[in-house]
């Protein structure tokens, strides 16, 4: 009995092994497994940019690195600098996970108020302080941005809808970040954003910061962008500290029909 027992377990684990050798061997893993239970579509596939349109001109500055998406704010590109998929996309969910490599350098970085206005002193300028920052994006259908940086509100700001000053004061107050859910900079950061008709929510690392906030005037279509921010400061000889020093990977899409 306790050989027949022996042999079952033998048998369980080689089996066990031999699925994950298949999947490892598949370039399969259970990220890609469970995203592709859910109907969603790989963006990236980890090895190159392929589906990417890399900006005329850049010059390897966004590259692949480890599996990663690497770019170091550096682009040689004339144009738009930002790397975009080459397919464009109208209702969708997006998830994409992101990291700061380091910061770039200090930055003044004003406080946000909750109804999207800037903190200001008793003459009515806006208050500043010097903080440790970098800055990007994702661009949604190519337009507006869902923000990321290291602002003590946190990253999924909507800017173009918080600054938009001929919108209603609500809808300006939906473009703020409801929590500071960024992990640390050096870690992996991950957004589950749904972009339907003019409307954007963003979960941060499975908490909600942003509901169904406006896109003002955004297209009915367009690609997801990654943004290209801040770059050689030509007065210090050094990167702003608004740079973005930043690594993309498990980028994954879902139609919303």
């Amino acid at each position: 009995m306790k050989k027949i027992m022996h042999l079952g377990f033998i048998l369980i684990i080689s089996w066990v092994f031999m699925q994950c050798s298949t999947a490892k061997n598949s370039g399969q893993n259970s990220t890609t497994l469970n995203f592709e239970k859910e109907g969603y579509s790989s963006l990236f596939n980890g090895r190159d940019l392929s589906g990417w349109k890399i900006p005329e001109g850049d010059n390897g500055h966004w590259k692949v690195t480890d599996g990663v998406i690497d770019y170091d704010a550096l682009s040689e590109a004339e144009g738009n600098k930002s790397l975009f998929t080459e397919q464009q996309f109208a209702d969708y969910q997006l998830h994409i996970e992101w990291r700061f490599k380091k910061h770039s350098n200090l930055y003044p970085v004003p406080t946000i108020l909750p109804n999207g206005d800037y903190a200001r002193d008793t003459s009515g300028k806006i208050i500043y302080t010097m903080l440790p920052n970098a800055d990007s994006g994702i661009l949604m259908r190519g337009k507006d941005q869902v923000q990321v940086w290291c602002w003590p509100i946190g990253s999924g700001e909507i800017w173009g809808t918080r600054l938009n000053m001929n919108l209603p004061a609500d809808e300006r107050a939906k473009a703020v970040p409801k929590f500071h859910a960024d992990n640390p900079v050096g870690q992996w950061n991950a957004f589950d954003i749904t972009m339907k008709g003019d409307r954007v929510t963003v979960y941060l690392n499975d908490i909600l910061v942003i509901e169904n906030a406006v896109m003002s005037g955004i297209p009915e279509n367009g690609p997801i962008g990654l943004q290209h921010h801040g770059g050689i400061d030509k007065k210090t000889g050094e990167l702003d500290g608004a740079s973005s020093l930043i690594q993309f990977r498990n980028i994954w899409i879902k139609d919303l029909k």
